[in-house]
């Protein structure tokens, strides 16, 4: 598994991607497959269309499971 850096603001740690993933090993870190992994945009910008985990938009909402403590869930 791949760890990627929340602060990166990409799919794999937005709310509204739907790839397999899981809360990384380290703090603000969210671990994919690979950086080939895939998963349906629902409700962002790229909204019904299959995205990458390393693609990003400017419709990025952090994903909930990742509860960081004091951030955001919008930007």
């Amino acid at each position: 598994m791949l760890n990627q850096a929340v602060d990166r603001k990409r799919c794999a740690s937005c709310e509204r991607w739907r790839g397999q993933r899981q809360a990384g090993s380290e703090a603000a870190t969210v671990a994919i497959d690979s950086e080939t992994s895939t998963g349906l945009c629902e409700g962002g910008g790229w909204d019904g269309s299959e995205r990458r985990a390393r693609s990003a938009c400017g419709h990025w909402r952090l994903w909930p499971a990742l509860n960081l403590p004091g951030a955001e869930p919008v930007r």
